[in-house]
């Protein structure tokens, strides 16, 4: 079969664009260079790969997970069941610290990513700050595993910790302290396709989704530099509640909430005030 008759064959289970991805992933192009070579014959084996994973969409998989990777930030990251799949929001986090060091001059900065899932948000900024001392924490073997591979993919050296939030790290002090964690409401309604895919425990923050929140701050004074920033990502409805945990959690602090590109405030700074 030709590259033009199997995009054909895929929109008879998926749309266009993830049929297009779908198969540009298997044959190492981009999506738009698949217009450009419509006529070539595909190798069997690509076909019969293409055609399983056309039965695993319909299925209502994600097509990160059967595709197996994502490009995050520039980087090509491997995602599977054991880890949340990378969504937009995250860069603009990481782009908010990157700026926020930048600005700071800090030349070797030590960053804890706490809950680090695949690792995207530690491993772009050790990508990025070189010199930076980086640490990634999840309380799941299994996402440290992606993480570890996603790192060595990289060529990246960071320090990985199994641990349940602060658990098992020692009293270090940090320069930045960065976490996306859980913080959807345990009854909260949410899109299928998430629920019956996505690890729970990376999903479910308690009753009211903040949970996990209150666990970091409780002990996150111990490990926060003289000047330090802390990086969430929050659900854009909490926003004002966090703020105030975190305003009586840590002292003479500025928290700041910000917005995506949606106009959502989805994530939560917080500095030293030196007003």
């Amino acid at each position: 079969m030709t590259i033009e008759e199997l995009i054909v064959y895929g929109k008879k289970y998926t749309n266009s664009a993830h049929a297009k991805m779908l198969l540009a992933s298997f044959l190492s192009v981009n999506p738009l260079e698949l217009l450009t070579m419509l006529d070539k014959e595909v190798p069997t084996n690509t076909i019969n790969i293409y055609k399983k994973s056309l039965e695993a969409l319909k299925a209502n998989r994600p097509i990160q997970y059967v595709i197996g990777h994502v490009n995050f930030y520039g980087s090509k990251f491997i995602v599977n069941e054991n880890v949340l799949i990378p969504r937009f929001e995250t860069e603009e986090l990481v782009e908010y610290i990157k700026s926020y060091l930048i600005t700071k001059k800090i030349k070797k900065p030590k960053i804890l990513d706490l809950g680090c899932g695949s690792g995207v948000i530690g491993l772009s900024l050790k990508k990025f700050f070189e010199e930076a001392e980086v640490t990634l924490t999840d309380i799941s073997n299994e996402a440290l595993e992606v993480a570890k591979t996603n790192a060595k993919n990289l060529n990246l050296k960071v320090k990985f910790i199994l641990s349940d939030w602060f658990s098992n790290i020692k009293e270090e002090k940090y320069d930045i302290i960065v976490s996306n964690p859980p913080y959807i409401e345990t009854n909260e309604e949410i899109e299928e396709i998430v629920k019956n895919n996505e690890p729970h425990l990376a999903l479910y923050g308690g009753i009211d989704g903040l949970d996990c929140y209150k666990k970091i701050l409780k002990d996150i004074n111990k490990y926060l530099k003289d000047s330090y920033l802390v990086a969430f990502e929050i659900d854009y409805l909490k926003g004002e509640k966090l703020k105030n945990i975190i305003e009586n959690t840590i002292p003479n602090s500025k928290v700041i909430n910000k917005k995506d590109l949606s106009n959502k405030d989805r994530m939560i700074f917080v500095e030293k005030n030196n007003d």
